[in-house]
């Protein structure tokens, strides 16, 4: 019987909950006597709240109280739990003090016994403000540079000297507009405390870190702090962070001894849940006649916000995407006032390879080359950030792949030269990149007498299909069927795991679910030699695992709950560790791929549209092809919209978000879908960890809104060097 699960198409295991409604998202948590939270945000971006009218709403059907800075237990700060020094900041509470850093920002919490009546008296709250006139409304509409990071900053060779000699340069600067996550299932936190101890149901892509924050935010031990999160309806990255509705939600419910659940509203979703900051990145490229890159300078400026330090690292591929040996990036930081920028899917390098590939077209262009082959002559052999070899490359296959299924020996180089009908095809091209990231991590395996198993590891499943994977790492090294495999995430009390972005879940989970089964399987060999044991007196070197049994070499069989159920066991356990190790200094880990678009422009109604995408990506070993091509395919459909629609709207009067909503914020729907090809390489990555599988949620977006940008300037001859590309910028003479 073929055993064999990993790498093969495996239909979520999970599925059935989510279709039969069974699977418990944070807004469908009950708990007795629950009360309902609504925030109420502040109708300005820069000043300060002088009054709260609070009476009317107070006397409103149904209102239990009203919290606000004055009337709001007093907590600790809770220091960032970034990586990077330039973000070693405190998380602002809410309600400190009576500051307003941006439109939406938290002034108070209704509390009231259904979410109507909270929501009703939130609207009836009154504020008066002293509005102030200097906000800073958005990176694009100012020339201030803001702060230079120096952890951000990378040099190598002379890059100045090397550009002003070289015989074909460019020098322009992209910029790209803040984008919102739109995930599909609105951030919601439940709180109740039980006895001292603060159970919090959270739509978190965290857990851990959740855990950890609000133990140090209310001063309790790691022991009495409880998150929860089993299933997540997407987040993109921005349920990374514990946002302010969540501290004010289980402060309120700690004053009012009843549990309270806060559910955002799409619009509070958008001021004050986070968003991919706006971008402007200066790139100034300079080869030799032959295509060879002799000077890079990459040099950004991203938005924070006044309230918490958030570096989007959009320079941080550049230095090991293509052989150069002069190179330099620099990153600023901008304050402005709107909510907390954070990560959103391929956070920082989906913005820097867009104006790093849409440069390198720029310079084929100058060089009269095709843009791919400039590619090809640039390839790095080795990383050139650190001069390490790559555990495993394989972007030559991805071009030639993709560019072979696309036809792109058929491109006739000239803007608007091709043509079908009313219609003007433009073909543009991209790399995409993202690096392959692990963490520590541990898990937890328990074998039952009723033969099925529970796998356990305290990351979370934000819809990418974790159960699925650690169900089909149980059931490859154990045997037994994915019907009689459970497994357990989304809980702070189960062994620790990571994050859910990064993509880095699939490469850091499995490891430790594999040491984990491995050690329960010791622990059921020592049962099945002891006495009166299945295997008595046996050797458990000499046992094998196949099939859900343990079998010795004569072919004795038998079944894992056998085993315990002659022994009266319901169950043995296995506990398991993972983590880099000195792999990390032999090897640079990145995931490469390619992307060809084909764009189709109607000058006469002036409509532009995607209508054919193939992509081929390397990510080692897909270990649920089905689950990772969709994951492609996903970010395919974010790209399209990074490229051509979103973009949030500041007022620059007053700072004030214009398009906090799915009507105004535009995003691509059903007919905007091209046909869409992707192919996934299996090249599996065994230095990387003993599955070989890398990545796939993030590297699908990187270089997706660089090849249309490309392929619009091919089809219409217009450069636009700001996104979104929207119709007005292309109708422009």
């Amino acid at each position: 019987m073929d055993t064999k699960v990993i790498g093969h198409r495996t239909p979520r295991v999970d599925g059935e909950f989510k279709l039969t409604g069974q699977a418990d998202y944070t807004v469908d948590w009950r708990a007795q006597d629950m009360l309902y939270g609504y925030p109420v945000p502040a109708s300005i971006a820069h000043g300060v709240l002088e009054t709260l009218h609070l009476d009317t709403a107070r006397a409103m059907p149904g209102v239990v109280d009203i919290f606000h800075h004055g009337h709001f237990p007093a907590l600790y700060r809770s220091p960032s739990s970034s990586a990077h020094q330039d973000q070693v900041s405190e998380v602002r509470l809410p309600f400190e003090d009576e500051r307003i850093y941006y439109d939406g920002q938290y002034i108070a919490l209704v509390v009231a016994e259904t979410f109507e009546q909270a929501r009703a008296a939130a609207y009836a709250v009154r504020a008066d403000y002293r509005q102030e006139s200097d906000a800073m409304a958005s990176l694009l509409d100012t020339d201030q540079e803001g702060d230079l990071l120096d952890s951000q900053g990378v040099s190598r060779g002379d890059p100045d000297n090397a550009f002003d000699k070289a015989p074909v340069r460019v020098d322009h600067t992209y910029q790209i507009a803040a984008e919102s996550h739109m995930q599909m299932e609105m951030h919601a936190t439940l709180a109740e405390w039980r006895d001292e101890r603060l159970i919090v149901h959270e739509s978190s892509q965290g857990v851990v870190y959740q855990h950890k924050a609000m133990a140090r935010i209310f001063g309790l031990p790691d022991e009495s702090v409880e998150v929860i999160s089993h299933y997540i309806g997407s987040g993109f990255g921005n349920k990374l962070f514990m946002w302010p509705h969540a501290v004010a939600t289980a402060g309120a419910a700690q004053m009012l001894g009843r549990p309270v659940k806060t559910i955002l509203p799409r619009q509070q979703d958008m001021e004050s849940g986070g968003n991919r900051p706006a971008s402007r990145q200066r790139l100034r490229l300079a080869a030799a006649r032959d295509g060879k890159l002799l000077s890079i300078r990459h040099d950004s400026t991203t938005e924070t916000s006044f309230v918490h330090r958030y570096v989007d690292a959009v320079g941080s591929a550049t230095p090991s995407l293509y052989a150069c040996d002069n190179l330099a990036t620099s990153q600023r930081l901008l304050e402005v006032n709107h909510g907390t920028p954070c990560p959103m899917r391929g956070p920082g390098e989906t913005s820097g390879i867009y104006a790093l590939e849409t440069a390198l077209d720029e310079l084929a262009i100058a060089l009269d080359m095709d843009p791919l082959e400039l590619r090809r002559r640039n390839h790095a052999e080795k990383d050139p950030a650190n001069g390490l070899p790559w555990s495993s490359k394989h972007l030559d296959d991805c071009y030639a792949s993709a560019a072979k299924r696309f036809g792109w020996e058929k491109r006739d180089p000239t803007p608007g030269a091709m043509r079908d009908g009313d219609e003007i095809l433009g073909w543009g091209m991209a790399t995409s990149s993202w690096p392959a990231m692990r963490m520590p991590c541990s898990a937890r395996v328990e074998l039952r007498a009723d033969g099925s198993v529970l796998a356990a590891c305290g990351t979370q499943d934000i819809g990418t299909g974790t159960y699925t994977v650690v169900a089909q790492t149980v059931a490859e090294l154990s045997g037994v069927p994915l019907k009689d495999i459970e497994v357990s995430l989304g809980e702070s009390s189960l062994p620790a795991g990571p994050l859910s972005g990064g993509s880095m879940v699939t490469a850091t989970a499995l490891p430790a679910v594999a040491a984990a089964l491995r050690d329960a399987f010791d622990a059921l060999k020592e049962v099945a030699i002891g006495e009166n044991g299945a295997f008595e007196g046996s050797d458990p070197e000499s046992l094998e695992v196949e099939g859900g049994a343990l079998m010795d070499k004569q072919g004795k069989r038998v079944s894992f709950g056998e085993i315990l159920d002659g022994q009266k066991l319901g169950s043995v356990n296995g506990e398991g560790q993972a983590a880099p190790g000195d792999e990390k200094g032999q090897y640079s880990f990145r995931s490469f791929g390619a992307h060809f678009v084909e764009v189709r422009w109607d000058p006469g109604i002036s409509r532009i549209r995607v209508a054919r995408v193939v992509s081929s990506i390397d990510i080692g070993r897909a270990i649920n092809p089905s689950a990772a091509r969709n994951q492609v395919e996903g970010s395919i459909v974010m790209g399209i919209g990074m490229a051509l629609t979103e973009k949030l709207d500041y007022d620059p009067r007053d700072g004030r978000l214009i398009n906090n909503n799915y009507a105004d914020y535009i995003v691509p729907c059903h007919a905007d879908m091209p046909e869409i090809d992707v192919e996934l390489l299996d090249n599996p990555d065994y230095a990387f960890n003993e599955f070989g599988a890398r990545g796939i949620g993030e590297i699908g977006l990187t270089g997706i809104a660089a090849a249309i940008g490309n392929a619009v300037h091919h089809a219409t001859g217009k450069r636009i060097r700001d996104l979104p590309i929207t119709l007005d910028k292309l109708m422009e003479s």
